[in-house]
């Protein structure tokens, strides 16, 4: 069974894009508290994006120490990447050690689901604190000091299920991918170009659903170029396996590129 985390923070407000105005509930960490005064708000939460990308680097540090790659996932609702993620951790594991973080406003479904793959699984619900819609750096600090970090290679992160906010919070990751489901039509880049702008991979989902519906795919490709050009993009289906191998390749080479680049090798990617 995943372990659970439940926090209880303080009161913030942010917004969908930078600087943040209107309200929602988020702990950024001790750094942060609230002032609505105009340009005062904007100040304020400027040092709350500061302080988390402090420990962010203090992740990155950390997770490097121990040699774990981790990956970003991140998605709207219902696009399908727990799924992804079960065929996924089936398919590497036991080649790499793999651990996983799911972040829920609440319930345990995802955790319990994943868990099942014998990878040590931890579930952040944000539920307690009004239902945050990402995950920020300080939470995947303490949910990893419930992982056994000395035997994992792969740490995946699946962040809240949102298209906006988990893209503007720097966790300590090493990539960060994008998954869009063909059910959810082909504009989302075109509507919510950070997180097509600040992941490093796409994947586009339910493939085997475009003979059901009028959707197309070559649309959906251009438009994530267009607001990310040259971004890998691969086209899968969690429920088939279809497309799983050229995604498999690309995760499996860029845990071997940290892996070479902390031990000095040069060995090509996969």
């Amino acid at each position: 069974m995943p372990f659970d985390l439940f926090f209880t923070p303080r009161r913030r407000h942010h917004d969908h894009g930078r600087p943040h105005h209107h309200p929602h509930s988020h702990d950024h960490g001790p750094d942060s508290h609230t002032v609505r005064s105009g340009t005062r708000e904007i100040r304020v939460v400027r040092r709350v994006l500061d302080a988390n990308d402090r420990m962010a680097e203090a992740n990155r540090r950390h997770f490097a120490a121990h040699g774990i790659f981790v990956l970003n996932m991140m998605s709207s609702p219902g696009s399908g990447k727990t799924t992804l993620l079960i065929r996924t951790l089936a398919a590497l594991m036991p080649d790499l050690r793999c651990a996983v973080i799911v972040g829920d406003i609440c319930s345990t479904y995802d955790a319990d689901q994943l868990s099942v793959s014998g990878a040590p699984v931890v579930q952040v619900n944000t539920d307690e604190f009004g239902g945050d819609c990402h995950l920020a750096a300080h939470v995947i600090d303490r949910a990893a000091a419930e992982l056994p970090l000395d035997d994992v290679d792969l740490l995946i992160v699946e962040n809240v299920g949102n298209l906006v906010c988990p893209a503007e919070f720097d966790i300590g990751e090493d990539r960060r991918v994008v998954v869009l489901s063909t059910t959810e039509g082909e504009e989302k880049p075109i509507k919510y170009p950070l997180m097509f702008r600040e992941c490093d991979a796409a994947l586009l989902n339910k493939i085997d659903l475009i003979p059901h519906l009028d959707y197309d795919r070559r649309l959906a490709v251009d438009n994530i170029h267009r607001i990310h050009p040259d971004m890998p993009v691969f086209e899968i289906s969690a429920r088939t396996g279809e497309g799983f191998d050229p995604w498999l390749t690309w995760l499996r080479g860029e845990v071997a590129a940290k892996r070479n680049a902390a031990t000095g090798r040069e060995e090509p990617r996969e």
